[in-house]
């Protein structure tokens, strides 16, 4: 599947206004290179609005095993397992997706990654690194990108608990939005769930969700 790009910018200024500014008119960061910023059909929650529901309290009670923890970018802690599970992780997406070189340069190289938190979801028991997420966060917002984790057919919503956390975290940190990437393809859909959601069209900011149906089919 193709991904959906309707501009490309590639910015020299990383102050936290000059980012809120382009996520606010659908641009979003991306792995490709430093700077580079895509414009799509982004997905974020107006946390002002978010409430959490008891589909949210119910996937939570799943991920009671999980703890999370931020570390900044670069990363310290980095280890090749990391590369290597997010490798495997996204091989289902296609060859090369996301190699672990890859991985390892964004994570570990300020000058080539434009993400600068690390979120690391551990299990609360063994204190084992179960799932992360690589992401973007300025005083206003967080981009909640490129998760990856153990997949475990016993902890079927792992990943759904992990993004769930993090708008829980990011709801209580008093961020204005956290984004949650994009609505690309139907699976993309069970991001709809989340009280406070909005959609770019290309133009402008929406909340209904009605259109999306026939996008997303």
């Amino acid at each position: 599947m193709t991904y959906l790009n309707w501009d490309t910018k590639t910015i020299t200024d990383f102050s936290d206004k000059n980012i809120d500014d382009l996520y606010e008119r659908g641009y979003v960061f991306t792995r490709v290179e430093k700077g580079v910023m895509n414009k799509t059909r982004s997905f974020r929650i107006d946390l002002s609005k978010y409430e959490t529901s008891s589909e949210n309290r119910r996937i939570l009670r799943k991920s009671e095993n999980l703890s999370l923890l931020i570390e900044p970018i670069p990363y310290a802690g980095y280890d090749w397992q990391v590369g290597k599970l997010a490798k495997s992780f996204y091989e289902k997406f296609g060859d090369k997706v996301f190699t672990a070189n890859k991985t390892r340069e964004i994570v570990t190289n300020e000058k080539k990654s434009n993400f600068n938190r690390l979120f690391i979801f551990m299990d609360i028991k063994t204190r084992a690194a179960l799932g992360y997420a690589i992401c973007a966060k300025t005083a206003n917002i967080i981009h909640y990108s490129y998760p990856f984790y153990m997949e475990d057919p016993k902890e079927s919503s792992r990943g759904l608990g992990m993004m769930t956390k993090a708008v829980e975290w990011a709801k209580k940190t008093a961020k204005k939005y956290i984004y949650l990437g994009s609505l690309q393809r139907p699976s993309d859909s069970y991001k709809l769930q989340f009280a406070g959601g909005e959609w770019y069209d290309g133009e402008k900011w929406r909340t209904d969700y009605e259109p999306l149906k026939g996008i997303l089919r």
